[in-house]
């Protein structure tokens, strides 16, 4: 018999028609992620579960899942902030991820904030759409909607793995930046050197960045990250850009520094509450981008995303420990494969 898996939404690509050939599926139909009462029903009625990050798989749900049979939940996402992955590997159920498929979509998506938030593209947008720039009766003044010119200046990364170093290369090799960065581990020098990049201090790299761009997973560490002390601690001309998780900023203390102008401004895709309310008082702030978390929204990114999620279900039905395993101690609890007892 094929193992049965729950599919928590639709996934683009030919991966996704081998998946259903490979499986005994059931797909959610709907839009929208699955209530919590439904997945936890499915948990405990499949051996695996295909999740999104808006899809809340919690101690309770691994734990009545795996006394069921849930060997594995196969994230389509690089980030697994929504799975208790210690809970995960004390019930013996692999854990596994999509990374290195979205680098480059998501570093040219936080390209696209830094631009359009340094030339103020959204507001010119509406000035246009609003009639604003008719009505003025000029096609041209000198002070119209001044921007941050990028060449030449500093770029800070906060969390220089794959994804933080894309975007260090682009502002180093496509606009002379200089590259300042924080992490956890510095990277080595070779790497360094190639993209014009300096290890410092969070709080310099606060100081001295023109672009301060965010890139760290969200975890009980980075958690509000950048607060209210963070932001003051930067430039009035800087801006701030996140593409990570919306929880790494501190939303009320962001809100206050754009409107007193700690900051010039911030481009966003992701935030504490999704979807964003439209009553939301970063949705009246002029000088804030705002997209709907579509960080890795390209074809190419997103089917790779489905093909690397059949590729982790593939190996674990072999027998083999799935190639983006997030969990690797999983393994001395419970042998990789569907009919693996512990």
């Amino acid at each position: 018999m094929k193992p049965r898996i729950f599919v928590t939404r639709r996934l683009p690509g030919p991966c996704f028609k081998r998946l259903l050939e490979e499986f005994e599926a059931e797909v959610w139909p709907e839009w929208r992620h699955p209530p919590y009462d439904i997945l936890l029903q499915k948990a405990v009625e499949f051996e695996g579960i295909v999740s999104l990050l808006t899809d809340n798989i919690d101690c309770r749900l691994l734990t009545e899942g795996a006394r069921a049979g849930l060997r594995i939940v196969a994230q389509y996402a690089v980030g697994y902030d929504n799975i208790d992955v210690d809970c995960a590997t004390r019930n013996g159920v692999y854990v596994t991820n999509t990374p290195n498929v979205l680098t480059e979509a998501t570093a040219e998506l936080t390209w696209a904030l830094i631009l359009a938030t340094a030339r103020r593209i959204v507001e010119a947008d509406h000035y246009v759409r609003s009639g604003e720039w008719y009505r003025s009766g000029t096609g041209w003044h000198p002070e119209l909607l001044l921007g941050m010119e990028l060449e030449g200046r500093t770029l800070g990364i906060i969390g220089f793995g794959r994804i933080g170093r894309a975007v260090a290369r682009i502002g180093a090799k496509g606009f002379g930046m200089k590259v300042l960065y924080y992490s956890r581990h510095r990277a080595p020098e070779e790497v360094e050197r190639e993209l014009n990049a300096t290890y410092v201090p969070l709080e310099t790299l606060l100081r001295e960045s023109d672009v301060v761009s965010i890139h760290v997973p969200l975890t009980p560490e980075t958690r509000h990250m950048i607060g209210e002390r963070e932001l003051r601690l930067m430039k009035p001309t800087a801006i701030l850009v996140n593409t990570a998780r919306g929880a790494v900023v501190d939303t009320e203390a962001l809100v206050k520094a754009l409107r007193e102008g700690w900051i010039a401004g911030a481009g966003l895709d992701v935030f504490e509450e999704e979807p964003l309310p439209p009553d939301h008082p970063l949705t009246r702030l002029p000088n804030v981008v705002l997209a709907p978390h579509i960080g890795s929204a390209t074809r190419k990114a997103r089917e790779a995303m489905t093909c690397a999620v059949l590729d982790n279900l593939l190996a674990f039905k072999r027998g083999e420990v799935p190639p983006n395993l997030v969990n690797p101690e999983v393994v001395e609890k419970r042998k990789p494969g569907f009919s693996t007892q512990g």
